[in-house]
C-alpha cells in the first residue's frame, strides 16, 4: 500500500544491504512511476543522491551503473526536469572517480565514458566539472593508482569533448604525465594513448608539444613504455608532417626496432608495416580503376616537375644505348695496358619514368656511418660525327641510376673492390671544336674520403657501451661488432684518403692513333697499393646501408634483370625498408617473434601501394618469399589480399608476378583457398579476357574440399559465380559454369543449395539477354533433364524451386516462361510425393499467379494454369488441398513450417 517514494525512503534505510542494492536497482522504474510530477521526480534524484553516500561498496557500484540509464530518462523528460542531470547525477560521477573502493572507480569512469559518448553531458559541465577534477587527480600528491587511471580517463575522452577543450585542459596536463619520473606506469597509459591525443589536437600541436615528449618515451629505460611507444607509432607518424616524419620518426623508429628487448622490437616490427603506410602521398599515387589497369593520377606532374628542374631532359626509349670505349694509356706510364670495357644504358620507357617520377635519388641513409659520397658528372654533346654511339643527355649525380648489382656484388663482397671514380667531364671547347678530332681533357673530381671524423667515433663509443649491459641478446652482440669495426675502421680513414688522392684520369681524343668513336683514356694510380681497406668494406657489406658503392669492375655489365631486381627507392626511407624486407628472415622469427611473417604478409598491401608500381621490384622477391612461407596462416594472409594487389600493381604485373602465385593458393589448403575463393570475382576481373578464361578449367576444384563438411566453402563458390557471370560470355556459361551450378544445387546443405537457385536463375536471365536462343533453350533442356525428370523427388522439387526463382526475379518473360518451361512446372501436380505438389501449389498461387501476364490477358497458358491449380484443390493431401485452395496474400507474408520442412531432405 506503499506510494512509490514511500517504498523507496522504507528500503533505502534498511539494515540489510541487499534491500539497499535493490532500491538502487529499481531507481529508474520509480522515476517512470512519477514521471507525471515534477515534484515527485526531484524528490527522487534527491534520494538517489542519500544514497550515493551509502558505506557498502556495493551499493555504490550498483548505484553508478543505473547512473546512465537515470542520465537517458532526465535528457527524455528535460522539459519537465531541467539540469536534473547536471545537479543531483554528474556530481555522484565525478566523486566516484576517486573513490577508495577499486570497483567503485572503474564503475564510474565506465559510466563516465557512457555519458560522453551519448553526449549526455553538456560542455560547459565538462570544461567546470570533470577536467578540473581530472587534473587533480593526476596532481603529484595525488594516490598512485588514482593518477593512472586519471590519466587514461583522460586520455579515452580526448576523442568524445573535441579538440578546443583537449588542447586547452588536457593536452598541458598530459604533457607533465608524459614526464613523471616516479611512475612507470602513468608513463605507460600515457604511451599507449599517444596517437589518440595526437589525432585530435592536430598537427601543429603534435610537433611542438607532443612530439618532444614522445621522443622522451620512445627512449625510457623501462621497456613496457617504449613496447606502447611502437604500437601506437602509425597513429603519431600520421598527425606529423611528411618531412619530419622522414627524418626524425623514421629514425626513432630504427631505434625501436633495434631495442635491446625482445618485446620492444616485436612490437615494432607488427608497426613497420603499418608506419610506412604513412609515407604514401594521395596526390603523388592515387590510382583509379579503368580499363582493367590501374594508373597513376599524377605520373606526368611528377615528371614534368622532376624534368624542369634538371639541366637536360634525358630522352625515354625502349632501346639500348651501347657506349664503347677503349681505355689506353699514354707510352710514359710502365706496365699499362688497353683494357675494353662496355657500359649498357637501357632507356626503357617504364624505367625512365619511374626515374622521373622519382626525381633525385637520396643517397643519405640514416645510419651513414662510413658512406662513401660518390660523385659523378658526365657532360658530352648529342650528334657528334665521328662516333658510333651517341650520349643521350647529361648524366647528373641525384638521377644517376642504381643498380643491384651495385648494391650487391659477390665479387664486390669478398675482397675489396675497385673503387667508384667520380669523373667530371668538361667540354673546354664549343659545340664545333668538341665534335673536331682535338684533345679533351678529363679532370680529376673531388673523391669521397671514407674516414670517420672524430664526433662520429665519439658517438659509435657512446653506443658500444650503452650496448654493453645487454651483450647477452644476439642481436645486440651482433650490433656491438658491427659498431666495434666501424670504430676500427675509423683509424684508416686518412691512409685511405691519401691513396685514393693517387688517382687521375685524362681522357683524349688523338686524331691519329685511334678510330672513330674509340675514346682514349689515361689511369694514373699505384697498383700495389690497395684502394680500400678490408675493414671498411666489412662493414659496408655487413650494415647493407650502402647503396652507391659502385662496382666499375670492367667485367662488370649490368643487364636489365639485374636493374629490376635493386631494392632502392626514395618514397621512403631506405633503411625502413630494409628491416621490412628482412622480416622474412628465417633469424627474425627466432629472434622477434614465431609470427613475424604473419604480420609482414598482413601489411605488404599497404607497402605496396605506399612504394607505388614502379617500385614493385623492391617487394617481389619478399613477396615470393611469403607465398612460399611454411606456415599456412602466413598464405593465408597473402590469399586474403591478392586481390587488392592485383589492383594496386595493374594489369601486366598481376599477369606476370601474382598469377603463378595466385595458380599456387588454387592448390593450397582449404584454409589458403578460401581467401582466393572470397575475392576471386575481384581479382579476376583485372586479368586480360584470355587469362581469365584459362581458370574457367579450374572452378570445378573448388567443388573437392579437404573436409566434406565444408559447406561455407560451397556457399562462397555459389555466391561468386553469380558476380563471374559478367565476365563470362554465353558460350562458357552454358559450358562450364552451368555444370557446377548444376552439382550445388544438388548439394545435401539447405543454404548451399538456396544460393544455387539464385545462381541458376541468374544464368538463365544472361543467356536470355545475350540474344542467343539455341543456347538459352540447351540451358532449360538440360535443367528439365537433371531436376524435373529426375527419379528423386528431391531434384523434382529443385526444379520447382528454380522455376520460382525464375519468375520472382523475372529472368524470361512470362511468355518465354509459359511456353518453355510451366508445362513440365504443371506436370509435376501429378507427382507422387506430397512435398513437390506443396511446393508447386505454393508456387503457382502466391507467385506465378501474380504476374501481370496471367492476371490482365486471357489466354492458354491461364486456363493450363486455373486447371492445374483445381486438381491440386482437389488432392488427397490436405497440405496439398490448403494451399491450393487459400488467397495468396493470406500466406505470402511470411513462410510457416511446412514451407521449411519441405525444403528440406
Amino acid at each position: 500500500m506503499l506510494t512509490p517514494l514511500g517504498r523507496l525512503d522504507k528500503y533505502a534505510s534498511s539494515e540489510n544491504i541487499f534491500n539497499r542494492q535493490m532500491v538502487a536497482r529499481s531507481l529508474l522504474d520509480t522515476l517512470k512511476e512519477v514521471r507525471e510530477d515534477e515534484k515527485d521526480c526531484i524528490a527522487v534524484l534527491e534520494r538517489v543522491t542519500k544514497l550515493s553516500e551509502d558505506s557498502e561498496p556495493t551499493v555504490r557500484a550498483e548505484l553508478m551503473e543505473q547512473v546512465p540509464h537515470l542520465a537517458m530518462f532526465c535528457q527524455e523528460n528535460r522539459p519537465s526536469i531541467p539540469h536534473a542531470f547536471s545537479k543531483y547525477l554528474l556530481p555522484i560521477v565525478v566523486r566516484y572517480l576517486a573513490d577508495q573502493n577499486n570497483q567503485v572507480r572503474k564503475t564510474s569512469q565506465a559510466a563516465l565514458l557512457v555519458l560522453l559518448e551519448q553526449e549526455l553531458i553538456e560542455r560547459s559541465d565538462v570544461e567546470s566539472k570533470v577536467c578540473p577534477v581530472l587534473i587533480e587527480l593526476t596532481a603529484p600528491d595525488s594516490n598512485d593508482d588514482v593518477k593512472t587511471e586519471a590519466v587514461a580517463i583522460m586520455c579515452k575522452m580526448a576523442s568524445m569533448v573535441g579538440k578546443d577543450i583537449t588542447e586547452r585542459l588536457i593536452l598541458p596536463r598530459f604533457c607533465e604525465m608524459c614526464c613523471d619520473c616516479r611512475m612507470f606506469h602513468v608513463r605507460k597509459v600515457c604511451a599507449a594513448n599517444f596517437g589518440d591525443i595526437s589525432s585530435v589536437v592536430g598537427q601543429e600541436a603534435t610537433e611542438k608539444m607532443l612530439l618532444p615528449r614522445f621522443f622522451q618515451l620512445c627512449s625510457d629505460n623501462v621497456w613496457g613504455v617504449r613496447k606502447a611507444c611502437a604500437e601506437c607509432f602509425m597513429a603519431v607518424s600520421c598527425a606529423t608532417s611528411q618531412e619530419l616524419r622522414r627524418t626524425k620518426l623514421s629514425a626513432l623508429f630504427i631505434n625501436l626496432i633495434s631495442d635491446p628487448s625482445r618485446w620492444v622490437r616485436q612490437a615494432a616490427f607488427q608497426s613497420l608495416g603499418p608506419f610506412i603506410s604513412t609515407f604514401a602521398n594521395p596526390s603523388s599515387y592515387g590510382q583509379y580503376f579503368k580499363e582493367e589497369e590501374c594508373t597513376n593520377n599524377m605520373n606526368e606532374k611528377s615528371s614534368e616537375a622532376v624534368e624542369s628542374n634538371s639541366n637536360q631532359v634525358m630522352d625515354t626509349t625502349d632501346e639500348s644505348v651501347s657506349v664503347d670505349a677503349d681505355i689506353t694509356t699514354e707510352d710514359s706510364v710502365a706496365s699499362n695496358s688497353l683494357v675494353n670495357f662496355s657500359v649498357q644504358l637501357e632507356a626503357d620507357t617504364e624505367d625512365e619514368s619511374d626515374r622521373a617520377s622519382k626525381g633525385t635519388v637520396n643517397q643519405h641513409d640514416i645510419l651513414s656511418l662510413c658512406t662513401l659520397p660518390l660523385e659523378s658528372t658526365v657532360e658530352s654533346e648529342q650528334n657528334c660525327p665521328g662516333t658510333q654511339a651517341h650520349i643521350l643527355a647529361d648524366l647528373e649525380t641525384g638521377n644517376r641510376t642504381i643498380s643491384e648489382q651495385e648494391l650487391y656484388n659477390s665479387f664486390h663482397y669478398w675482397r675489396t673492390p675497385i673503387p667508384d671514380i667520380d669523373i667530371d667531364l668538361e667540354l673546354r671547347q664549343s659545340e664545333s671544336e668538341v665534335c673536331s678530332p682535338e684533345r679533351l681533357v678529363l679532370k680529376e673530381s673531388s673523391l669521397g674520403s671514407p674516414n670517420i671524423t672524430m664526433a662520429t667515433r665519439k658517438e659509435l663509443e657512446e653506443m658500444i657501451e650503452n650496448l654493453e649491459p645487454h651483450i647477452d641478446d644476439p642481436d645486440v652482440k651482433a650490433q656491438v661488432d658491427v659498431l666495434t669495426a666501424a670504430l676500427k675502421a675509423s683509424s684508416l680513414g686518412t691512409q685511405e684518403e691519401s691513396k685514393l688522392s693517387f688517382l687521375n684520369m685524362e681522357i683524349g681524343y688523338h686524331h691519329g692513333l685511334t678510330e672513330p668513336g674509340k675514346i682514349n683514356c689515361k689511369i694514373s694510380r699505384d697498383d700495389s697499393a690497395p684502394l680500400i681497406s678490408d675493414s671498411v668494406e666489412c662493414i659496408q657489406s655487413t650494415l647493407r646501408y650502402i647503396h652507391n658503392d659502385a662496382d666499375l669492375s670492367t667485367r662488370s655489365t649490368f643487364s636489365p634483370r639485374e636493374e629490376k631486381k635493386s631494392k632502392v627507392q626514395d618514397v621512403v626511407p631506405q633503411a625502413l625498408l630494409d628491416q621490412y624486407l628482412s622480416m622474412t628472415d628465417p633469424s627474425r622469427a627466432q629472434t622477434v617473434d614465431t609470427e613475424i611473417a604473419k604480420h609482414c604478409a598482413y601489411s605488404i598491401p599497404g607497402v605496396a601501394l605506399t612504394l607505388g608500381r614502379h617500385n614493385w621490384h623492391c617487394l617481389r622477391d619478399t613477396y615470393e618469399t611469403l607465398a612460399a612461407d611454411m606456415q599456412w596462416k602466413v598464405r593465408r594472409t597473402l590469399a586474403f589480399s591478392i586481390h587488392e594487389l592485383a589492383l594496386i600493381l595493374g594489369g601486366s604485373l598481376t599477369a606476370a608476378d601474382l598469377l603463378p602465385i595466385f595458380n599456387g593458393f588454387l592448390k593450397d589448403l582449404d584454409e589458403v583457398r578460401i581467401g582466393v575463393l572470397k575475392h576471386l570475382y575481384d581479382f579476376l576481373k583485372l586479368l586480360q579476357q584470355d587469362k581469365r578464361r584459362e581458370y574457367l578449367y579450374q572452378l570445378q576444384e573448388f567443388l573437392v574440399t579437404d573436409n566434406v563438411r565444408n559447406w561455407r566453402f560451397r556457399a562462397e563458390l555459389a555466391e561468386q559465380l553469380i558476380l563471374l557471370l559478367e565476365l563470362y560470355s554465353a558460350r562458357d556459361i552454358n559450358d562450364y559454369l552451368l555444370p557446377i551450378a548444376v552439382n550445388l544445387c544438388k548439394d545435401r546443405i539447405s543454404s548451399v543449395r538456396w544460393i544455387s537457385y539464385k545462381l541458376v536463375s541468374e544464368m538463365v536471365k544472361k543467356l536470355y539477354q545475350a540474344s542467343n536462343p539455341l543456347l538459352l533453350l540447351d540451358l532449360l533442356n538440360k535443367l528439365v533433364e537433371q531436376f524435373c525428370q529426375s527419379p528423386k523427388w528431391s531434384g523434382r522439387q529443385t526444379f520447382v524451386f528454380i522455376c520460382q526463382a525464375l519468375i520472382e526475379g523475372d529472368c524470361l518473360p512470362m511468355e518465354q516462361f509459359a511456353i518453355h518451361v510451366m508445362p513440365h512446372l504443371l506436370h509435376l501436380a501429378s507427382d507422387r510425393v506430397p512435398n513437390v505438389r506443396v511446393l508447386l501449389a505454393k508456387t503457382l498461387k502466391q507467385t506465378l499467379l501474380e504476374k501481370e501476364y496471367f492476371l490482365t490477358s486471357a489466354n492458354s497458358h491461364q486456363e493450363a494454369v486455373e486447371q492445374t491449380i483445381m486438381a491440386l484443390q482437389m488432392d488427397p493431401d490436405s497440405d496439398v488441398k490448403y494451399f491450393a485452395s487459400i488467397h495468396p496474400a493470406s500466406t505470402k507474408h511470411t513462410d510457416d513450417a511446412l514451407s521449411t520442412a519441405s525444403s528440406t531432405y
